[in-house]
């Protein structure tokens, strides 16, 4: 199963945990971020993205990355959940990864700088 799937499979599974679509905050962490809104869903990736820095800078002198994996699949969780809250999903994130492809950084960058950011 391609990693594509599972994306597409664990969206779904976040969607279908919507209130409006029968998810129960009761009885799902998912739900229950949902119902909180989206500045629950916000502070929890906050939350993930520093672990996920944690991780790495202990990852960096213990060379054990199980804990950074851990981490950094928290925080592509909750990203998908962010997603689904402003009903986007995963193949569009991954679309515009294939936009970017070939693009120097830096140019891609540039493209989208508005002249007002100091580069």
């Amino acid at each position: 199963m391609s990693q594509e799937q599972t994306l597409q499979r664990l969206a779904a599974v976040i969607e279908g945990r919507k209130p409006a679509n029968g998810g129960d905050p009761a009885t799902s962490y998912v739900a229950r971020l949902f119902a909180k809104g989206d500045d629950a869903i916000l502070k929890k990736i906050g939350e993930e993205a520093t672990e996920t820095v944690m991780a790495a800078k202990d990852a960096r002198v213990s060379g054990d990355h199980s804990k950074l994996l851990y981490e950094c699949a928290d925080l592509w969780f909750h990203s998908l959940v962010m997603l689904a809250q402003y009903d986007l999903t995963p193949q569009q994130v991954l679309d515009e990864l294939a936009r970017r492809e070939g693009l120097s950084g830096l140019e891609e960058k540039a493209a989208r700088n508005d002249g007002n950011e100091q580069q």
